[in-house]
């Protein structure tokens, strides 16, 4: 054991202490089909996220046994079990679906199914061929909208591919049926109708059909404004009241959230905003699809702001939607003191403790019935009565409902525990919230429920601890509970509940930081979260140009960030207003910990936590946790890293120096620096002729904004004026989501001095644009964009198979500059199947050659190990892993110097490492 562990030190150990990389990667990425029950009921199969695996449980009366576990492809979110002998696992980060097979030990994968970027569910259905049907979004390099049509307006962007299920098992290379698209943003949960004749597909952030008017046509003069006309139009008036903080100073112009009532845009005050919103918002929820012919027969609005997962009654037909619905058009958080005095008194102060309520909309039809599942709460009430958290569910997820259609159970992510509801009572909404009614679930994080009736129990995913547990529906108590092995660090996991659970976190036990920040994420909304009641106080931020205008409390509409990638980059939120440089004594205000920390007032001034802010050491171990959330690579960037002739034009653009007479380039601001961690932003601030001072913006995301088009001409961002028709999405470009494109925003009056004074830098303003565009579409992330593709090869697809491995060894030749490790390769390459009878294991290593899990054997050249796939039953599939993570994900799963195969062979424990201490 010791002669095998200095070979690993001298062998990889020096390859990886050179680059510095982790060895894991936190992408945080949501369960929505984490677990499935094969047709006879005889196996329970569950996805390993963090591991990349599928773990195979028996199930008997005396409980579950494990079975074997599969590695899949990376960040595993969905499984489903359509037959005894294979099941098919949806990839997150891979792009891909792994079908496994399960009839023969070893199980192993023996097919790679490419789909579009984040694919998150699967279902099966169809008489005449059953298919397989998996949402993904609109865009990615294994789609055939590689771009997303991301300059293109009124375009669906929420795909679902259609597999004939026979053919993808048994043709290598298999191509979807079809590739459906609807008009939505991002699709995540799929249902099946009872007669097996009818998917079900629901938008994931589908909005509320609200909306920002830009600051430039909202009048100047606050409450007191008359109606103005700006350019095309007459708007009625400036901002609601207050306008001034509890120091009557007073706040500056910003845009305004608006909502649609049916016929109008609207705000508090009821005043009609519709000339300052130049597209519909049809909030298309959720779409019937006929399995046979591939129409699209049904499309409901209005489901929910959030569309979680779905479930359907066996005997009614009913189907039931996990959501949450936004409350963004309430503006303002804090007591809501000031406020209370000036709002109408029909509209709340502030939303304080109540962001997104949780809900279970029934649909029947076309008929939307939302169930508030937490009508128990007294809204308003600080403190909050103690029984009122008990009674709470937060953040509803998996369902699962009884074969007689009588009892549904619901996963509250953000509660531990699992409601249990009686179907005629969410029908009649005459259900009383109590948690007598609730099943708590020790391990925290419920997300996948799957009800076992032949043995009475019902099996949950818990992903805080990530464990299987199975309870007794009698006694509604746990009878087991296997942990999955984790190789998350425990920083990742003490941390987590910060983010999620609401019982901790909030007053009422329904709101939490991921009511807004979904799995690490954003909901795709703006929010008012200014405070009347708060203090102004002075900007301490390094600025590139500008006055350093102070914080003042009332800073308007401003689109929910994500969480992932904020290692780097300084003070935080759009105006860099959490920020160190507010310490006592000042810290260092590009700190980006001690902006984390600065959050910790949201917990009462926004959750409205009765007991204030976490302690500091709870803040602190949430902090250590978010700030390890990284971006996933850019799925619009081609796979070999390089750019597409518009892109590669738009990047000169971004580095072009127009000369000393103008503020630098593009890139002056917006640094481009991946070895300091700088994507679009080094924390510094500036201003571009706003009425308040911004952070300047990383740009990573930006092709996650696309598809609001259409606003009005105002002086500073002029341009087309013309309504867009339908869109899919109310919020776009800018802190406020007021801007719809990116070229818009790029027409500027501030950017168009350029233009006019170097005709010859930029002899057509409007193609620039539309190169920038292109190439800010496609800008570096912080990982690769070959990082998580695969390919299985088979004796059957060695010519196609080859093409993609030839790709991907060569993108773990190339340098790929990283923070702290400017000679990190794009990737490494690891390979996993099934060799002489053996679950075996691969890495790639610097010299080109593969060492296996088995020291004893020799290394292998790449066309040796290829080899190897032409025996049947032997597929094998290659997977670009993270810098830093193919050692870990190829041949040695728990780290601990040993060889998973060596391992097996001395008896030892492959997985050692079993993480089930929360906090």
């Amino acid at each position: 054991m010791v002669i095998i562990i200095i070979f690993l030190t001298l062998v990889l150990g020096t390859w990886h202490a050179a680059h510095a990389q982790p060895s894991f990667y936190a992408f945080e990425s949501g369960h929505v089909r984490p677990l499935a029950l094969s047709p006879d009921g005889s196996r329970l199969y569950a996805v390993n996220t963090p591991d990349n695996r599928l773990d195979v449980f028996a199930v008997s009366p005396d409980g579950l046994t494990r079975l074997d576990t599969v590695p899949v492809g990376m960040e595993p979110v969905a499984v489903a079990a359509p037959d005894a002998a294979h099941v098919w696992v949806v990839n997150h980060l891979s792009d891909s679906v792994s079908i496994v097979d399960v009839s023969r030990a070893p199980f192993r994968v023996v097919r790679t199914l490419l789909v579009g970027d984040e694919p998150r569910d699967i279902v099966f259905a169809g008489t005449e061929r059953p298919r397989a049907f998996i949402t993904a979004a609109h865009r990615g390099q294994n789609s055939p909208h590689p771009l997303g049509d991301f300059d293109q307006p009124g375009v669906g962007r929420a795909d679902v591919y259609v597999f004939d299920a026979g053919q993808a098992r048994t043709i290598p290379d298999a191509a979807p049926d079809a590739v459906l698209t609807l008009f939505g943003d991002k699709p995540r949960a799929l249902a099946v109708s009872p007669d097996g004749q009818h998917v079900y597909a629901a938008i994931f952030r589908s909005g509320n059909q609200t909306a920002t008017v830009t600051e430039g046509v909202v009048c100047n003069g606050g409450s007191e404004a008359p109606p103005c006309r700006i350019a095309d139009a007459v708007y009625p008036g400036g901002l609601p009241a207050p306008n001034i903080n509890h120091e009557d100073q007073r706040g500056p112009e910003t845009g305004l959230i608006v909502k649609f009532n049916g016929s109008q845009w609207t705000d508090e005050l009821g005043r009609d905003w519709s000339n300052g919103v130049r597209f519909n918002l049809p909030d298309l929820d959720l779409f019937t699809l006929d399995a046979n012919t591939l129409e699209t027969v049904a499309r409901v609005p209005g489901v929910g702001t959030i569309l979680f997962n779905m479930a359907v009654n066996p005997q009614t037909g009913t189907i039931y939607v996990s959501n949450t619905e936004a409350r963004n058009e309430i503006r303002f958080e804090g007591p809501g003191i000031l406020a209370s005095e000036v709002k109408p008194p029909d509209v709340p102060p502030t939303v304080r403790g109540r962001l997104h309520e949780s809900r279970i909309t029934l649909i029947e039809g076309t008929t939307v019935v939302p169930r508030h599942l937490n009508k128990h709460i007294p809204y308003g009430a600080s403190p909050m009565p103690e029984d009122v958290k008990a009674n709470s569910l937060a953040t509803p997820l998996g369902m699962a409902i009884s074969s007689d259609g009588t009892t549904l159970y619901v996963a509250a992510f953000g509660s531990a525990k699992i409601g249990m509801f009686s179907t005629a009572a969410l029908a009649d909404d005459s259900f009383v919230p109590d948690a007598a009614t609730h099943i708590p679930v020790a391990g925290g994080g419920p997300t996948g429920l799957i009800l076992d009736e032949t043995h009475n129990r019902l099996y949950v995913l818990t992903r805080f601890d990530n464990a299987v547990v199975s309870i007794d529906l009698v006694s509604r108590t746990e009878l087991q509970r296997l942990p999955l092995y984790n190789p998350e660090p425990q920083s990742l996991v003490e941390g987590r509940p910060f983010l999620y659970d609401a019982a901790l976190t909030s007053s009422n036990g329904e709101a939490s930081c991921s009511s807004c920040h979904l799995f690490g994420d954003m909901d795709d909304l703006a929010w008012d979260l200014g405070d009347p009641d708060g203090d102004v106080l002075p900007n301490p931020n390094p600025f590139i140009t500008g006055d350093r205008l102070p914080f003042h409390p009332l800073k308007g509409p401003m689109t929910t960030q994500s969480l992932r990638g904020l290692a780097n980059h300084g003070p935080m939120h759009w105006r860099g207003d959490r920020t160190g440089g507010h310490e006592d004594p000042p810290g260092d205000p590009l700190d980006e910990e001690a902006a984390f920390i600065a959050f910790n007032v949201a917990f009462d001034g926004l959750l409205g936590r009765d007991a204030g802010e976490l302690t500091d050491e709870e803040m602190q171990k949430f902090t250590d946790f978010v700030l390890q959330i990284t971006y996933p690579p850019n799925p619009i960037r081609q796979l070999d890293n390089s750019l597409r002739p518009d892109e590669a034009e738009g990047q000169r653009f971004f580095f072009l120096d127009p000369g000393p007479d103008l503020q630098d380039t593009c890139e002056g601001c917006h640094r481009l620096d991946p070895v300091s961690g700088f994507f679009g932003s080094g924390g510094e601030s500036t201003t571009e002729g706003e009425p308040q001072e911004f952070k300047v913006a990383h740009l990573r995301n930006m092709y996650q904004k696309v598809g609001q088009f259409g606003m009005p001409d105002t002086a500073f961002v002029p341009g087309d004026p013309t309504h867009q028709g339908d869109q899919v999405r109310g919020f776009g470009f800018l802190h406020d989501g007021s801007i719809d494109t990116i070229e818009r925003f790029l027409n500027a009056i501030v950017f168009q001095v350029g233009f006019r004074l170097f005709p010859e830098l930029y002899p057509d303003p409007a193609l620039a644009r539309r190169q920038l565009n292109a190439y800010l579409m496609a800008f570096d992330t912080n990982l690769a964009p070959i990082v998580g593709q695969q390919v299985t090869l088979t004796a059957e697809n060695t010519a196609a198979a080859t093409s993609r491995i030839t790709l991907m060894e060569a993108r773990a030749n190339t340098h790929f500059a990283m923070a702290g490790a400017s000679m990190a390769m794009e990737c490494e390459v690891i390979v996993k199947g099934v060799f002489n009878g053996e679950a075996r294991g691969w890495v790639r290593l610097p010299s080109g050659a593969y060492r296996s899990d088995r020291l004893s054997e020799p290394e292998l050249s790449s066309a040796e190990l290829q080899a190897l796939a032409t025996v049947d039953g032997q597929a094998l599939t290659y997977t670009c892993a993270p810098p830093g993570a193919g050692v870990r994900m190829g041949v040695d799963r728990d780290e601990d110097g040993v060889f998973d195969r060596d391992e097996l062979d001395a008896g030892t424990e492959v997985a050692k490492r079993y993480t089930i201490r929360i906090r």
